[in-house]
C-alpha cells in the first residue's frame, strides 16, 4: 500500500482560478492523480506544471519547499505558490518512517543550511554523517546526488524526486535506478518528475503524462522520451537532418 495514495485539487479553495499556478497545465487538468505503491512518475514538455506539483505535494506533507526532510525549516528565496493549500492528500494507514524531498535546482542551497547547522549548532552526530560525512559542496553536483539517495535516504521512506538525473550521467542513473530498487524493496515509495528515459524504464512504474489536455497514464514504450531517443539512437544522421532542415537558417554558419 502507498504512504501517498492519491491527490486531488479542492477547486472551491481556489481564489482566482485565472491566475498562476490554475493556469497551468498539470493543475488546471487536475482531478484525481493516484500514485503506485513503489514509483510514480510526472512526466511531460517544459512548463506543463510539473515542478510546481510537486512543490505543492511535497509542502503539503509538511517537506520544506526548497527541499530536505520535514526537519528543514529555511528559506532562500520564498517562491512556491498556494496550490498546496488547495490541495486534497489521501494518505494509508502506513506511516513512513522516512522521507524526502529533492529539488535537483535547489539542492545547492539544502547543502548550505547543512554547512550553517552543523556549524552553528552543537550536534552529538552532524548532519553531515547522514550524507556520507563529506561534505556535498565538495563534491560535484552528480556526487552529492548519489550521496543523498545511498546514505541519507534509510527506507521505508516517501521519497519525491523533482528531475534527479539533471546533473548524472547516463551510468549514474543506471546506479540510481538499482538503489531505487533496493529502497522499494525496503517498502519505500518515489514520486518523481523526469525528463530521463534511463529513468522512466524502471520496471512497472506508473508514468503520469501532464499536457496541455489533460493527465493520464501511458505505457514506457508510447513516451515521447522513449520514442524520441529510440528514433535518434537508430538513425542519428537522420534525426539531425529532421531537425536542422525544420529549423530553417538558425544552424547556417555554426
Amino acid at each position: 500500500m502507498p504512504y501517498l495514495r492519491e491527490i486531488s485539487l479542492k477547486r472551491d479553495k481556489i481564489a482566482d482560478a485565472t491566475k498562476y499556478p490554475f493556469t497551468i497545465p498539470a493543475v488546471r487538468h487536475l482531478e484525481l492523480l493516484q500514485f503506485e505503491p513503489d514509483v510514480t512518475f510526472l512526466v511531460g514538455e517544459n512548463g506543463t506544471g510539473k515542478s510546481t506539483l510537486l512543490e505543492a505535494v511535497s509542502v503539503a506533507l509538511g517537506f520544506n519547499a526548497e527541499g530536505g526532510s520535514r526537519n528543514f525549516n529555511f528559506s532562500t528565496r520564498a517562491s512556491h505558490s498556494e496550490l498546496h493549500a488547495c490541495l486534497r492528500l489521501v494518505r494509508s494507514y502506513r506511516r513512513p518512517r522516512d522521507g524526502y524531498f529533492l529539488r535537483a535546482e535547489s539542492f545547492f542551497n539544502v547543502a548550505t543550511e547543512i554547512e550553517r547547522l552543523d556549524t552553528e549548532a552543537a550536534h552529538d552526530y552532524p548532519i553531515i554523517d547522514a550524507y556520507g560525512g563529506r561534505s556535498l559542496h565538495e563534491q560535484s553536483h552528480g556526487e552529492s546526488l548519489l550521496a543523498l539517495m545511498i546514505h541519507r535516504f534509510r527506507g521505508q521512506g516517501l521519497y519525491i524526486l523533482d528531475e534527479p538525473e539533471a546533473a548524472l550521467s547516463p551510468n549514474r542513473q543506471l546506479l540510481i535506478l538499482r538503489r531505487m530498487r533496493e529502497l522499494v524493496l525496503q517498502e519505500s515509495q518515489f514520486i518523481i518528475a523526469t525528463h530521463s528515459p534511463i529513468l522512466l524504464a524502471y520496471p512497472n512504474a506508473k508514468i503520469l503524462v501532464l499536457d496541455q489536455n489533460r493527465n493520464k497514464p501511458v505505457k514506457y514504450e508510447e513516451t515521447e522520451h522513449y520514442q524520441v531517443m529510440r528514433q535518434f539512437l537508430n538513425d542519428p544522421e537522420g534525426a539531425l537532418k529532421t531537425v536542422f532542415a525544420e529549423s530553417g537558417d538558425l544552424f547556417r554558419g555554426l
